[in-house]
């Protein structure tokens, strides 16, 4: 799932450079609504997406990647990072 934050001042660049790293990456790309009150963990779970690539993590408030991530992993344009999505269950059997 593409992520730009709708007041980015480069919307169309930083659009454009989400496009780019879902083909380097090989994922097919979907966008949320423009606009909604819909939390961004939520709009994920929707549309049962892997991952959400985004220009940086500028894009994100913290509590939002904090949510984002027990759901899906997160892939930044600039700088380049990959987070993973929080590991979910119980403790490993001993």
């Amino acid at each position: 799932m593409g992520w730009v934050h709708s007041e980015s001042p480069c919307l169309d660049w930083d659009i454009a450079q989400v496009r780019r790293l879902a083909e380097r990456l090989g994922y097919r790309l979907v966008w949320g609504p423009e606009t909604s009150w819909i939390p961004l963990a939520d709009q994920v779970r929707a549309a049962d997406a892997d991952v959400v690539i985004a220009p940086s993590t500028e894009h994100f408030d913290f509590l939002a990647l904090n949510s984002v991530m027990a759901v899906a992993d997160v892939e930044t344009v600039n700088p380049r990072l990959s987070f993973a999505r929080w590991a979910t269950g119980g403790q490993p059997d001993r």
